[in-house]
C-alpha cells in the first residue's frame, strides 16, 4: 500500500474529559517502525451566524492555553456519538441566543492532522431569530456583531487568529459573494 502506515501498538497514555492521547508503534510503507503521538478528540461544531444585512457574531472568550482573549465564531465540542448539525444548532442557541430558519452545511476542517483526531464540522446560519443566551456554568463570553466583509479583512490582516473561525468566514463569504 502506498502512502499507508499499519498500526502495530497503541497504549493510552492519558485519558481527560476532552480528549485521550495514545502513544503508538506504527509500521512503515517501507516496512520500518516509528514512534506516533495522537490525542483522540471527538470533534467538534462551529456555526457562522448571517444576518439579513450581512453581518455575523463573533464569541470573545478567554482562552487558557494562550492566555488570552481570542474572538471566533460560536462552536463546542461534540459528545460520542453527537450529530454535529444538532450540536451546531444547540452551541448556536447557547452562545448568542440565535436560532435559524436556514442552516447550510460548509464542510469539514482537520486542525492539526500530523497528531489530532479532530474534525471540525461548519455551518452557516441565516434567518435568525434572537432569544436569550444560557451558557454553560463554566462557560463566560461575550457576543460582538460585525460586518461580514470587516471579518474578512480581519481573517486577512491576522486580527482574528482562530483557525476554524478564518475557514468558516472565508467560507461564508465566498458562499454569499462578498
Amino acid at each position: 500500500m502506498h502512502l499507508q502506515e499499519k498500526t502495530l501498538t497503541s497504549d493510552v497514555k492519558y485519558e481527560g474529559v476532552i480528549f485521550t492521547i495514545t502513544h503508538d508503534t506504527a509500521e512503515l510503507e517501507n516496512g520500518k517502525t516509528a514512534p506516533r503521538d495522537v490525542l483522540h478528540h471527538n470533534g467538534g461544531v462551529c456555526v457562522i451566524p448571517v444576518t439579513e444585512n450581512n453581518e455575523i457574531f463573533l464569541v470573545k472568550q478567554f482562552r487558557y492555553p494562550f492566555q488570552t482573549v481570542t474572538r471566533e465564531v460560536p462552536a463546542g465540542k461534540l459528545e460520542k456519538g453527537e450529530d454535529h448539525a444538532e450540536c451546531g444548532r444547540r452551541e448556536l442557541l447557547e452562545e448568542t441566543g440565535c436560532t435559524c430558519s436556514e442552516y447550510i452545511y460548509l464542510g469539514e476542517m482537520l486542525p492539526t492532522p500530523a497528531y489530532n483526531s479532530e474534525i471540525t464540522y461548519m455551518y452557516l446560519a441565516k434567518g435568525l431569530t434572537f432569544t436569550a443566551q444560557s451558557l454553560d456554568p463554566d462557560e463566560f463570553l461575550d457576543v460582538e456583531r460585525i460586518p461580514l466583509s470587516e471579518a474578512v479583512a480581519q481573517v486577512m490582516d491576522g486580527t482574528i487568529r482562530d483557525g476554524k473561525t478564518q475557514i468558516a468566514i472565508l467560507k461564508a463569504a465566498r458562499m454569499l459573494g462578498i
